[in-house]
C-alpha cells in the first residue's frame, strides 16, 4: 500500500491544466503503479475520487470510486473506474446543487451546481476507450475530477 502526498489549495500543481497522457504512457508500468498509489491514497483519506495533479502528477487520469464513507456516508456504491485523458461529451441542462469537499482542501466544503446526468468518454488502463453515462453523486464526482485535471477547484464553483 502507497499513500502520497496530496497538494494542496495554494499549491500551482493545481491550478494548471494537466497533459494527456501518452499512447506509450498507457500500458507502462509507471502508470499502472501511479493509479494503485492514487487509489490507496484516495481510500486512506476516504475520499470518493482522486486527480493524479492532487498527488504532484499533472497528468489526465482520475479515479471515481463513490461508496458510503465517514466523509460521505450516504453515497451510493459503485467500482472505482481509472479514466485516463477523460472528457465530457455531454451533459443534462439539468442542473442539481449539491455538497461537495477535497482532499486538497480539507475542512471545508461548499454547495456547487453541476449537470446531473453527463457521458463521458475516456481510456481504459488496458487502452481502450470507454464511453459511459453518469448521473446524480457519481457524475458529480467525475465532473469534480474533472475539474481538477483542468485546474479548477470546487471552491471556484460555489457561487
Amino acid at each position: 500500500m502507497t499513500i502520497l502526498n496530496v497538494a494542496q489549495r495554494g499549491e500551482a500543481i493545481l491550478s494548471i491544466v494537466a497533459s494527456p497522457v501518452t499512447q506509450q504512457e498507457i500500458s507502462s508500468e509507471w502508470i499502472k503503479q501511479l493509479t494503485s498509489a492514487m487509489f490507496d491514497t484516495m481510500l486512506e483519506r476516504q475520499g470518493v475520487g482522486i486527480a493524479a495533479p492532487q498527488v504532484y502528477v499533472s497528468k489526465r487520469i482520475i479515479i471515481v470510486a463513490s461508496r458510503p464513507n465517514l466523509r460521505y456516508p450516504d453515497a451510493p456504491e459503485m467500482q472505482p473506474i481509472v479514466m485516463i485523458n477523460p472528457e465530457i461529451t455531454q451533459h443534462s441542462e439539468k442542473t442539481v446543487v449539491g455538497e461537495e469537499g477535497c482532499l486538497s482542501v480539507p475542512n471545508e466544503r461548499g454547495q456547487v451546481a453541476r449537470a446531473e446526468v453527463i457521458s463521458v468518454r475516456y481510456l481504459n488502463l488496458e487502452g481502450h476507450m470507454v464511453s459511459q453515462e453518469f448521473e446524480g453523486f457519481p457524475a458529480r464526482v467525475v465532473q469534480h475530477e474533472i475539474d481538477h485535471l483542468d485546474g479548477i477547484l470546487f471552491v471556484e464553483r460555489i457561487k
